[in-house]
Formats: C-alpha cells, sequence, structure tokens
C-alpha cells in the first residue's frame, strides 16, 4: 500500500492545543466497522458499549520529563529531546543538530552536563555526569510539535493518564487521557475488568513513514510488559465471551504482540517493533477505543487495519466536517 493512502485534508483550527478541564467530557464518535455508520456521543457515555464481562486494556506508562534544554559554551541554547529512559547512553533529538558537534558538551538548566554523541546526520546520542532522576528534575512536559504554544503548568498533569505507574514513556498514551478515576470505577462496578499493560510510548511510535510504500517502513522498538495477572484477565474474558476493548494503539500493540495462535496471551516483556497496517488479522482486540492521529501515520494505518481504510478516512472526513477536535488533546474515536 502507498503512503499517500493514508492522507486527508485537516484544518489547522482543529488541532486541540489544551485539553477540556473535564477529561471524560470530550467528544466521541462511534464507528461501527461493520456497517461503517457512526454516532456522537459524550466520552462519558462508553459504558453505554460495554458488558458484564468485557476487559478494558489500559496502558499504564507514565511520561518522563523528557524535554531538556542548555547551553553551549558560545551561549546558544539547544534542546534535548530524550527518546528512551534507559541505562546509559540515550537516544535523542538534539536541536540544532548540525551545529553541535561529536562529543560536545552542554550544560543543562539543572546544572548537569549533557555530552552528545553520534553524527549530526544520523541519530544522536546523549551521555549524563548525572543519574537519570536527577537530570530529569530540571526536564519539560514532551509536547508533541503540533501543540504550537509555550508549556503551561497543567500540562503535568494533563499529558498524564491518571492511571500512570511506570515511568518511561517520553510520549503520552493520549487515548487514555479522557478517562477519570470515576469512570473506570464505574466501568469496574458494572463487571468490566480493568487490565493494565505498558508499553513505554516513544518518538518511535510517532515517527514519521518516509518510503511510499508503507510496507518498507520499520518501526521503532519499544518496551513493553504483560504480566501473568493481565494475561489471565485477558483470556478469562476471551473464554468467557467478553469483548476485548484495547485504549489506545499501543495497548493493542502489546496485545497482539502477546497473541498466540489459540487466540490467547501469553505474559511476556520485551521489546516489540510490531507494525500493524491494511491485511493484517487482529487475534486478541474486539474494540478499540482510540484519538483521531495524523494523516500518513502508523496509528492511523493501525486503525485502518482494524475498520478499514476507507471507512476509517469517511469517519475522519466526517469528523472534520462536525468540527471534532484532533490529535493528542483532542476528542476521541470508539470503534466496535
Amino acid at each position: 500500500m502507498k503512503l499517500s493512502d493514508f492522507q486527508y485534508d485537516l484544518p489547522k483550527e482543529l488541532i486541540a492545543q489544551k485539553p477540556l478541564k473535564q477529561r471524560d467530557a470530550a467528544r466521541l464518535m462511534v464507528l461501527d466497522r461493520s456497517s461503517g455508520g457512526t454516532e456522537e456521543r459524550s466520552f462519558r457515555d462508553i459504558a453505554a458499549y460495554t458488558r458484564p464481562g468485557d476487559c478494558l486494556v489500559l496502558n499504564d506508562t507514565k511520561v518522563i520529563p523528557a524535554r531538556l534544554y542548555g547551553r553551549r559554551r558560545t551561549g546558544a541554547k539547544v534542546e534535548i529531546f530524550l527518546l528512551d529512559a534507559g541505562p546509559g547512553e540515550l537516544r535523542a533529538l538534539v536541536r540544532p543538530s548540525k551545529r553541535v558537534r561529536e562529543g560536545e558538551e552542554i550544560e543543562l538548566e539543572g546544572g548537569a552536563v549533557a555530552t552528545v554523541f553520534g553524527p549530526a546526520e544520523a541519530g544522536r546520542f546523549v551521555r549524563f555526569n548525572a543519574p537519570l532522576g536527577e537530570v530529569l528534575e530540571s526536564g519539560r512536559v514532551p509536547l508533541p510539535p503540533y501543540v504550537e504554544r509555550e508549556e503551561d503548568p497543567d500540562d503535568k498533569e494533563d499529558y498524564q493518564t491518571v492511571y500512570a505507574a511506570n515511568e518511561g514513556a517520553t510520549a503520552s498514551p493520549t487515548a487514555g487521557l479522557h478517562f477519570t478515576s470515576s469512570l473506570l470505577e464505574s466501568l469496574r462496578r458494572e463487571g468490566v475488568s480493568i487490565v493494565r499493560v505498558t508499553l513505554h510510548t516513544s518518538y518511535g511510535t510517532f515517527a514519521p513513514v518516509k518510503s511510499e510504500r508503507i510496507e518498507e517502513h520499520e518501526m521503532h522498538a519499544e518496551f513493553y510488559r504483560l504480566d501473568e495477572d493481565a494475561a489471565a484477565a485477558v483470556n478469562r474474558a476471551k473464554a468467557s465471551g467478553g469483548s476485548i476493548f484495547a485504549v489506545g494503539t499501543t495497548s493493542t500493540r502489546v496485545l497482539e504482540t502477546c497473541a498466540g495462535g489459540d487466540g490467547l496471551v501469553t505474559p511476556s516483556d520485551g521489546e516489540t517493533n510490531l507494525f500493524i497496517y491494511p491485511g493484517y488479522k487482529f487475534k486478541i482486540v474486539d474494540k478499540l477505543v482510540t484519538n483521531f492521529h495524523l494523516p500518513g501515520s502508523t496509528l492511523l494505518m493501525l486503525v485502518s487495519a482494524f475498520a478499514g481504510r476507507e471507512r476509517v478516512l469517511e469517519a475522519y472526513r466526517d469528523a472534520v466536517n462536525r468540527k471534532f477536535r484532533f490529535f493528542s488533546y483532542g476528542d476521541a474515536m470508539l470503534v466496535l
């Protein structure tokens, strides 16, 4: 398939710059993938589409303050955007990359020093002279580039899901931003099991597809974990006829990574670079909670694989006409 098959027109004013004050007050487009029909609800109405015995799967990764600022010895400003949070040298985007030399030291706002490695034309790496936890104390929220405003103090909470627990993400699993603790509790009371998996969402999830043939695109590997309790809950729901609701493309990728040929999941952890695009046969996920994604993105391709490219693009055109809010801080979609 071609990259051009996943493009659509989006007026810039529909790109959400701030979240709603009440998370679950976002608009919800419900897409029936069998008929292609859509309806509009409020996100807090999502319980109308669940049944006792269903399983809601959340990605509990926690976003780290991965955007760092510092200065070269010349006094020129430098931005370092961490792409992961592991030990040792870390992959990073450095701006302006071409001016920062191999081995150059950057003094960060918090006083730590970052040494930059790797040629400017390829990926850059950084090494710090202090523990990462100390370095991140002066870090800022890694808002995506289409949020064209200065960081707001509220972003530290707004760009984090209410159930975030495991630090390591450098981008938020944004489909989960719509849930409140009270909404999750109401679903639990109605007999829906709430399951947590982990995928440390990173820049790789949102990296642009550069090859015209999408099959040639390689996803960046990201850490994931599906523990025994979560796997058992998913398998119980499957066995009893319940539906598996994946919250976001990241939860979807964890479940499908851990899927076996028997339609069940096996607990595991490691790295996944699973790229889901049309033609993929889903083994675990029955329903998908997601946001509206960028044109040409791997996220849009995953949703298209789940619901059909033409139906998804038609739903997106409908969303544009109805002036839904798009991307990270925008409205949501439920695909049934």
